[in-house]
């Protein structure tokens, strides 16, 4: 994982939240060995318990991991249904690769939405690597397909969100209508907390007064303060006055929250602008990040939302929702070979964990993984 959430080093006289070393299964193991050990006057006790207890650590992380991929791949079934079933169908007793072969293959990763672009570009890549004598079999074309596929988010290890040296960590999130936005500021709200950080939520979407009550629920739920006014209310004013209300006070990071809006609307595309000015403005250099939420299920309007943001604000970053939800997760692929923008996170289902840290190379293998591995 990219590890943007390390664990904030606090004075020993500030608790840290959620920071807890082990866990108080793990506590309970340790100290009834602890116990043990004592009463039979082992004088090599305490390196066998710290040995013990440190395996007991490994294993449980080991099967936590497994445990996440196995619920990522569940959380993709979906769109490895609709893309790499179909292909593996297809190739099934295929001696060879001709030219009825790619022509449907073209079918299955259009349909899939990986776009028309990203399709011809894998098709050259594999058309190109079949006249070099380089694949004969469908088995072959399928690794280089992944392969391919993989190439295209090439560089996202360099492109984790800039956090700045000093100050708050200031994200500004914006997106459309229905795609889960507020829900999703609350689960990244989460990842900071947990790793010890002081989040400040600003409800800067005033038209919809649910949307403050929402943002209110998770900073409660989470431990983040939450800055709010009246629905109504100037956005841009709502951040002016978070921003003086964080000056003073010791915050890690501030997520804003816009209101969701149509990305054909040209006013209210004009007022992000705005927001985005008032931001570095009032805190030189921020937003550091500005993300676009986007939901999967909508297949390729995302890719006229993404660009259409992006032109308007200059985007940082992306996450996409309910990717459980859809066959559609081939529109990942093709953001990351049409945009220069990282995908941050993924959604996967409706618990906190299942907003997922993106990782390009995790993805793939759950995505191309076989049906017998779940």
């Amino acid at each position: 994982m990219l590890g943007w959430f390390k664990k904030k080093e606090k004075s020993s006289e500030e608790p840290v939240p959620g920071s807890a070393g082990i866990s108080s299964q793990e506590q309970e193991f340790t100290d009834d060995a602890a116990a043990v050990a004592a009463s039979e006057g082992d004088e090599d006790s305490a390196e066998a318990i710290s040995q013990g207890t440190g395996a007991v650590m490994q294993d449980q992380t080991q099967e936590n991991q497994k445990g996440l991929f196995r619920r990522l791949q569940e959380g993709l079934a979906k769109t490895r249904d609709s893309l790499v079933s179909r292909v593996d169908d297809l190739f099934l007793g295929r001696k060879e690769i001709d030219a009825e072969l790619l022509d449907e293959l073209e079918e299955i990763l259009i349909t899939a939405d990986l776009g028309v672009n990203t399709t011809l570009d894998l098709l050259d890549e594999i058309r190109n690597r079949v006249s070099r004598k380089e694949l004969k079999d469908p088995q072959a074309l399928k690794l280089a397909l992944k392969e391919r596929i993989l190439s295209f988010f090439a560089g996202y290890d360099d492109t984790g969100m800039q956090v700045p040296a000093a100050g708050p960590f200031v994200i500004m999130v914006v997106g459309v209508n229905g795609v889960g936005k507020t829900t999703t500021i609350g689960k990244i709200a989460n990842k900071f907390t947990e790793s010890g950080q002081r989040v400040l939520l600003v409800a800067a979407d005033t038209f919809r007064a649910a949307a403050i009550d929402q943002l209110k629920v998770w900073g409660e739920r989470v431990g983040a303060d939450v800055v709010a006014k009246q629905q109504g209310d100037d956005p841009s004013s709502v951040i002016y006055d978070a921003l003086d209300y964080a000056a003073s006070r010791d915050f890690d990071v501030i997520i804003v929250d816009t209101a969701g809006r149509l990305h054909t609307k040209v006013n209210l595309m004009e007022e992000l602008k705005k927001i985005k000015r008032v931001i570095n403005k009032k805190m030189e250099g921020a937003p550091h990040e500005i993300m676009l939420i986007l939901d999967a299920t909508t297949g390729q309007n995302s890719i006229s939302q993404a660009r259409l943001f992006n032109e308007v604000v200059g985007l940082t970053g992306l996450t996409l929702t309910k990717l459980d939800g859809t066959a559609k997760g081939g529109i990942v692929v093709h953001i990351s070979h049409d945009f220069n923008i990282p995908i941050r996170f993924i959604g996967i289902g409706e618990k906190l964990e299942d907003l997922r840290e993106f990782d390009p190379g995790e993805f793939i293998e759950a995505l191309f993984a076989n049906d017998h591995h779940l």
